[in-house]
């Protein structure tokens, strides 16, 4: 299992914590999905996760990684 951490500024309320969490949770090896919005962080953990489709789902989701 890996854990990666992202931060994305853009994150404040409930409709981004959804909006993430399903996008990234359709990435191969994601078996969890953690959003933080007081820390503005995400927090991703699987197998075999890899960082460019991760990055590119909370992308698709409409927010930037920092």
């Amino acid at each position: 299992m890996q854990t990666l951490t992202y931060s994305v500024p853009g994150i404040s309320c409930g409709h981004c914590r959804t909006a993430i969490t399903a996008e990234v949770s359709g990435v191969s090896g994601v078996s969890a999905v953690d959003v933080d919005l007081a820390g503005k962080v995400v927090t991703v953990t699987g197998a075999g996760v890899q960082d460019a489709a991760v990055r590119d789902a909370i992308d698709e989701a409409g927010y930037d990684v920092a």
